[in-house]
């Protein structure tokens, strides 16, 4: 079999949204903000279900849905700069970012008629925001070139990762704020950061956003990333990319663990086409879309809609026997900027290392 084709395929599949996104940020794409358009700023690693469900909604409503991806945080800061003038009608983001979203008064409450089957702890009380797709915070290795997988954190420690270990920078990407969340909640503070000023030894650099990690991995420029498994696997099946996600454990006594990283969606408050904004809501939470959800590895938020075929399975497998921990959201919210900046300060600190990487070289 020739894998050179998936590759490129899963290369393309994360490169060309967030070259959209870096463009937009600099200012060229204009054509992203048409007055007949709605406009969705979401985080990498759905490009799959959006090229499956949109297009029939944009048959329905007559109206062109144009993408912008980019990390969790990124997609929220530029958000927060347009705040006076927005550009974007929906915002798709991963926790702790939809939190501050909300807290920075980006979005407006709408109560989607198909939040009722989203669970109380999975939105807000007012529907600033909902969960869209639930998922799991995780690790990636490239099976091919790590033979012996990592089990605990202790492993990644290991001289066999010397400059083979990246992650996404937590300043700017869900997935990367979730390696502070997950060791910071197994080791408390003062010795997860102990924690990762070791790991940074080991350290090739750091990435804006999550989504290059896995292409990274799959040509063997690193040997183990973070992710998340709805990406990793998403990735691995239906982007030819060879990667595979595991779940890491504080000690060899105890088991892996992890905690649910979902995508959010929420309405940006005085968006250009909020109309279609609501609408494309509405759509993205209907049972359709919802029943479309497993077909890229993701977990449907509502609880009507069934974690079922083939691909749902396989997230029932991957997550078998991993021990899955609560997060409170308000805490990480409380704490977010001082974990920023004690890691830009104490992890990376004068190393000069890169930690807004944006593609492969």
């Amino acid at each position: 079999m020739n894998h050179k084709n998936p590759l490129r395929a899963g290369f393309k599949r994360k490169l060309l949204p967030m070259l959209a996104a870096a463009m937009l940020l600099e200012g060229f794409a204009f054509s992203a903000h048409a007055a007949d358009a709605v406009v969705l700023y979401t985080a990498d690693g759905l490009e799959n279900l959006y090229r499956d469900v949109l297009p029939a909604f944009e048959k329905k409503e007559g109206v062109k849905v144009n993408i912008v991806t980019a990390g969790s945080g990124e997609v929220v800061n530029r958000a927060n700069v347009e705040k006076d003038s927005p550009k974007a009608d929906v915002i798709v983001t991963l926790p702790p970012f939809i939190q501050q979203a909300q807290q920075s008064g980006l979005l407006q409450a709408y109560q989607s008629a198909n939040y009722k089957n989203v669970p109380a702890i999975a939105k807000a009380p007012d529907g600033s925001w909902a969960t869209f797709v639930n998922n799991y915070f995780s690790f990636a290795i490239n099976p091919e070139v790590v033979k012996n997988e990592p089990k605990t954190f202790a492993d990644l420690l290991h001289p066999d990762y010397s400059g083979k270990i990246a992650y996404s920078n937590p300043a700017t990407a869900g997935d990367g704020m979730a390696v502070i969340i997950l060791t910071t909640s197994l080791m408390g503070e003062d010795k997860a950061f102990d924690y990762l000023k070791k790991l940074e030894q080991s350290a090739k650099f750091h990435t804006k956003g999550t989504g290059y990690l896995d292409v990274l991995l799959s040509r063997n420029e690193i040997s183990v990333a973070n992710g998340d498994l709805q990406m990793d696997l998403d990735d691995a099946a239906n982007g030819g990319l060879s990667l595979k996600p595991i779940f890491l454990a504080v000690d060899a006594s105890s088991h892996p663990t992890t905690f649910q990283l979902p995508y959010a969606i929420g309405l940006i408050k005085n968006g250009p086409n909020q109309a279609e904004g609501k609408k494309l809501i509405d759509y993205l939470m209907s049972t359709d879309v919802q029943s479309k959800v497993p077909d890229i590895f993701g977990i449907p938020a509502r609880t009507d809609v069934p974690l079922a075929g083939k691909n749902g399975d396989a997230v029932k497998k991957s997550i078998a026997g991993v021990k899955l921990i609560s997060v409170d959201w308000d805490q990480v919210m409380a704490k977010k900027a001082d974990w920023s900046a004690r890691w830009k300060n104490e992890v990376i600190g004068s190393s000069g290392k890169q930690i807004e990487v944006v593609k492969p070289k």
